[in-house]
């Protein structure tokens, strides 16, 4: 079987997190074409952004089960993923939508189970899984809000990919003015007050929380990428193996 990619775009590179439902049409479209260039063996994870991140806060998903804002809410993010999913199509690809709400049961706000012979069988054939920040039945609390960040953690433990990358809008993660070339557990310690939250609403954990799920997944042995995927070329650059932005790795 081909090796296996694993790239996250970012809620805040597609969208205007600050305005509802405002999709970044031309990012959307060129990120779609870097993808093309790399070929098969990518499974691509999106964010929500102002797709999600709006709709999730009003209805108070996480806090409380809503059958509304569990209609609303996935609604919404199926709106960016079929925007993400024809302008792969359009750049040359053979992409997929893949739902969370379909596939995904969560415990507590963390993924149980989540079935992943489908994405491996599509894989196989030349096909891109798309899979996006999404309200997931929850068995403790009726619904929550799963996160890109964690889905990519989760596919990651079950797959083993090549690479995993992570495209932000910034150049990786910043401290005191300048880009770590690497983080570790330990360099929580010296760097955690300066991991602020997203910009606009995020219901997902911002910096903070993509450093946490990554951290944990570098401890099982998966190093990932955090990258600036608004600058033309770093995505193409980063899943054809260039060490771009910060590294997140186990070991202290």
């Amino acid at each position: 079987m081909t090796e296996i990619k694993i790239l996250k775009i970012g809620g805040s590179v597609l969208t205007d997190k600050a305005r509802l439902e405002s999709a970044r049409m031309k990012e959307i479209e060129r990120i779609a074409a870097e993808v093309a260039e790399i070929g098969s063996g990518l499974i691509l994870v999106h964010g929500a952004g102002s797709f999600g991140h709006i709709h999730a806060e009003e209805y108070g998903l996480g806090e409380r089960f809503d059958p509304e804002g569990v209609l609303e809410t996935h609604r919404s993010v199926v709106r960016l993923n079929e925007m993400v999913v024809e302008s792969l199509r359009i750049a040359g690809s053979s992409p997929v939508p893949v739902h969370p709400l379909s596939s995904a049961v969560l415990r507590e706000g963390r993924i149980e189970t989540m079935e992943m012979e489908p994405i491996v069988e599509m894989v196989k054939r030349g096909l891109i899984p798309v899979l996006h920040g999404d309200v997931a039945m929850d068995r403790a609390r009726g619904a929550g809000i799963v996160s890109g960040d964690q889905l990519v953690s989760h596919l990651a433990r079950a797959l083993r990919p090549e690479i995993v990358a992570l495209g932000t809008a910034v150049d990786g993660v910043i401290f005191e003015g300048r880009v770590l070339a690497q983080v570790r557990r330990d360099d929580l310690v010296r760097i955690g007050s300066e991991l602020g939250a997203s910009s606009g609403v995020d219901v997902t954990g911002g910096m903070r929380g993509k450093i946490a799920e990554l951290l944990d997944l570098a401890d099982e042995g998966v190093r990932s990428l955090i990258f600036n995927a608004s600058k033309p070329g770093m995505v193409w650059r980063a899943l054809a193996g260039e060490r771009v932005g910060t590294l997140v790795e186990g070991g202290l």
